[in-house]
């Protein structure tokens, strides 16, 4: 599954197209010189290392008002940097290949 391009971009749904852009070029400025602060990006499983091929895969997204609406309602998700503690306390799945066979990983 592809990061959501409002995660990489780091941006509200609400962002306009300048916003989009903006944030977009400045991303690709600040890993170009190799920033420590732009290397990842938070999401609701934990950080996410953020590529300029990431970015640039964002950008054309948002561009797109189809798939752009797609991702609006996946972006309202709380984008958190520590999963739940819970998370350790689960028992196994009943079917440990099931995000793989559905090409969620």
């Amino acid at each position: 599954m592809r990061p959501n391009p409002f995660w990489v971009l780091e941006l509200p749904p609400t962002a306009s197209t300048q916003e989009v852009e903006r944030q977009g070029q400045k991303l690709l400025a600040m890993l170009g010189v190799g920033l420590e602060a732009a290397r990842t990006f938070p999401t609701p499983l934990g950080p996410v290392e953020r590529t300029e091929s990431t970015v640039r895969q964002a950008l054309d997204a948002l561009r797109d008002p189809a798939q752009r609406a797609a991702w609006e309602l996946w972006a309202r998700l709380p984008a958190d940097t520590t999963p739940p503690e819970a998370l350790g306390d689960r028992q196994p799945a009943p079917w440990p290949d099931a995000l793989t066979a559905l090409r969620w990983r």
